[in-house]
């Protein structure tokens, strides 16, 4: 630090240190015209030999004060004094999120209250078109009261030495070297850089949600979900290792894991779009999470509210096996005594079902049955019925589906194989995204930790893959001194670590169902015949 407390600069009087990086000095200062205690940052000279870049500087400086929001660190000038350039800011009190993270994971209800504030800041700001581009929980300030102040907002673009450069180098980086004379050499910020960052191309808002989302998985895990021993090494991890979504643990709800599978896509086109979004569903978790513990402190209440989910996942079982499709209704709720009730699902008009290779699958919720059709021309696909609407709709982009078919826990996505993919798609339909490659799958299930259990073809052992894609793991093996030739059918249990599975040994129409467990070759025989138990 160069300027001692006490030091005059223009109307600025330095009180004290407060740090130094690549994008300069900052102190803690008082502006004397109007009594107000400020950040003030004196940026690196070398910056502004160039009247272009000093010119440009000047645009984005006015751009960046005009964001006013609670969760942003208010930029209050960009001004020239004594030969120096220097930005005067709002001082935030307390410690940043890199400080708290450090001593270990955060609580659930913590990490959500600190990533719907950061998700609101950001959509304000992408809102008035300014990305951040250096997310990181160094920028990111926790005040006394718990609220969040994100710091050097979009001063990343602002460093830029030449925004319509083709090649968009690593002299682009969000946090640069001290010197500038070392083109490409990054500090400090190489693990929240999205992969288009890493490879040096363009970026824009998809930039920040990625970084958005390894915040929010440091948050719940305290460890960043891409690292290495050099920056090359972490660089390379961003661009090429898939996030470990399993380290995030069964505490974790299932749409927080979806929330930050869906930032941390590294094809941006398959990311998130709209930083609103992860807003949206974060509220959502939020709200669900209050609504449980509230349930929870009503006692017996929240006893009996459970029951119905308890007895719908028996009931169905039975009901499908024997008529197809049943449902226990929300009238449930609440009474002890209730009997289910029973109803039709009549099949669609110029299509049949295909139950042959693919039963009816009931989702998670109890609220919508799956289930494959196939035209006059052979042609499958796969149809929704959600029980609040009369008529079953056929899910767009499903069409070519084969012998797999399974729900996501949460019951927003359903998994399937075709064209030697398995693939996974929301209910709503859209754009199907491959998961891994398969040959001929044989069942799969996908429990809430992000595990996906697939038999990838007629002839293996059950195999793990991560629900936002990788290369699939085995978790069993045949035994073929018993004359095993193909485990199928996987089935998680609750606990999602337990499954089910079908073993098929080489005499004809021999079946047995095991039990298995992930992470460990054991297996325990259930059932000395049947196939596909759930």
């Amino acid at each position: 630090m160069t300027l001692s407390p006490g030091t005059r600069l223009g109307p600025y009087e330095i009180v004290s240190p407060l740090g130094a990086g690549g994008m300069g000095e900052v102190y803690r200062a008082k502006d004397t015209r109007v009594d107000r205690t400020v950040a003030l940052k004196v940026l690196p000279e070398e910056f502004f030999e160039d009247d272009e870049r000093r010119a440009r500087f000047e645009r984005e400086a006015k751009l960046l004060a005009s964001l006013n929001h609670p969760g942003i660190a208010t930029l209050f000038s960009f001004e020239e004094i004594s030969g120096r350039h220097v930005l005067s800011m709002e001082l935030v009190e307390g410690e940043d999120l890199a400080q708290r993270v450090s001593r270990g994971p955060l609580p659930l209800e913590e990490s959500l209250s600190y990533a719907r504030q950061i998700a609101e800041a950001l959509e304000a700001a992408h809102e008035r078109g300014v990305v951040h581009r250096d997310l990181k929980p160094a920028n990111v300030k926790l005040t006394k009261d718990g609220a969040v102040k994100i710091l050097d907002f979009g001063l990343a673009k602002a460093w830029e030495t030449d925004p319509g450069a083709s090649d968009g180098g690593l002299t682009q980086s969000p946090t640069m070297s001290r010197n500038m004379t070392e083109a490409g050499v990054i500090l400090g910020t190489a693990a929240y850089m999205s992969p288009e960052q890493a490879r040096g191309r363009p970026v824009d808002r998809r930039a920040d949600i990625w970084s958005f989302g390894v915040v929010l998985f440091e948050m719940l895990t305290g460890r960043r979900p891409f690292g290495g021993e050099t920056v090359s090494d972490i660089l390379a991890s961003v661009i090429k290792d898939p996030p470990d979504l399993t380290a995030l643990g069964p505490s974790v709800p299932a749409g927080i894991a979806r929330l930050i599978d869906r930032c941390l896509r590294k094809d941006p086109r398959a990311r998130l779009r709209d930083i609103g979004d992860a807003r949206q569903a974060l509220e959502d978790v939020q709200s669900t999470q209050a609504s449980s513990s509230s349930m929870r402190a009503g006692g017996k209440a929240a006893s009996v509210s459970r029951r119905p989910f308890e007895w719908a996942r028996l009931v169905v079982v039975a009901l499908l096996a024997a008529a197809g499709a049943w449902f226990v209704p929300r009238a449930f709720r609440g009474s002890e005594g209730a009997q289910p009730s029973r109803f039709t699902i009549p099949q669609p008009d110029d299509v049949f079902l295909n139950n042959e290779n693919v039963s009816p699958m009931l989702s998670p919720d109890g609220r919508s049955l799956a289930f494959v059709t196939f035209d006059s021309t052979s042609k499958t696909q796969i149809w929704l019925r959600n029980f609040e609407s009369t008529v079953a709709k056929p899910i767009a982009g499903t069409k070519g589906v084969e012998r797999t078919v399974f729900w996501s826990p949460d019951s927003r996505q359903i998994c399937f194989n075709a064209e030697n993919k398995l693939k996974r798609i929301p209910v709503t339909g859209g754009d199907a995204e491959v998961v891994c490659p398969v040959t001929s799958a044989r069942g799969g299930s996908w429990n809430r930790d992000g595990v996906m259990l697939i038999a990838p073809n007629p002839n293996s052992g059950i195999y793990r893959v991560a629900a936002g894609g990788g290369d699939p793991q085995p978790v069993t093996v045949l035994d073929t001194t018993r004359g095993e030739t193909s485990h199928r059918y996987p089935q998680f249990l609750p606990d999602g670590r337990h499954f089910l599975f079908t073993v098929l040994p080489a005499r004809a129409g021999k079946f047995d169902t095991y039990l298995g467990l992930l992470d460990s070759p054991k297996r325990t025989l259930l059932l000395s015949a049947g196939t596909g138990a759930t």
